[in-house]
């Protein structure tokens, strides 16, 4: 059998991967990771919010995946197949301990192994911590939710087929993590508008 190391990336289907890997190519997985490792990390960094704690929930899911590829039935894309793995390695870490809220990390080996050389896809500067801090306060479902729609953009559709639940409940979800969040962030809200005025009378130089 052709290695897929010796084809071009974009020639393989994620479904053809995942199905060499099954039969036994020993590229086909690394293949799929690297071309879904970013999306994938960054629901697990905004699920858990601990770094330290979502390497490990990723690498969790890297090997939930590896060895449950032979049971992958097709009726579902493979991309919503690995995040709905990714959310559940989250839920378990956090089920089986209490996560940290996000502190600054330093050179781990394991972090540096799982994580992308790359910033976070859904970082926004100095917002983001605030975010992540605050998107602990919600219970998980809400919080899985939330980081599904509004920051990785998932249609809620494919939210529910990641969470395995109907689209209305990840509705009602999204939107009382919304309402939760709202007044936990209500500063950036009030900064951000400050700085919006224009003119002497908001603080502005006259033209």
């Amino acid at each position: 059998m052709t290695s897929v190391s010796t084809r071009r990336v974009d020639e393989v289907p994620d479904k053809e991967l995942l199905a060499r890997h099954a039969k036994g190519d020993p590229h086909a997985f690394a293949e799929l990771v690297h071309r879904h490792r970013d999306r994938m990390w960054a629901v697990a960094l905004r699920t858990i919010g601990d770094p330290e704690e979502a390497a490990d929930a990723l690498q969790d899911a890297c090997l939930s995946a590896f060895r449950a590829a032979a049971r992958f039935r097709g009726d579902a894309a493979v991309t919503t197949w690995l995040h709905r793995i990714v959310v559940n390695a989250c839920l378990d870490r956090i089920r089986r301990k209490s996560v940290r809220p996000a502190t600054p990390m330093g050179d781990d080996a394991t972090f540096d192994a799982v994580a992308p050389k790359m910033p976070d896809p859904t970082d926004a500067h100095g917002v983001s911590l605030d975010v992540t801090t605050a998107l602990q306060r919600l219970p998980y479902e809400q919080r899985a939710a939330l980081v599904l729609v509004d920051m990785m953009g998932y249609s809620v559709d494919d939210a529910a087929r990641i969470m395995e639940v109907p689209p209305g409940t990840i509705k009602s979800r999204c939107a009382r993590g919304r309402a939760r969040l709202a007044p936990l962030l209500v500063h950036h809200r009030n900064r951000r508008d400050r700085k919006n005025v224009g003119g002497v009378e908001g603080g502005g130089m006259p033209k």
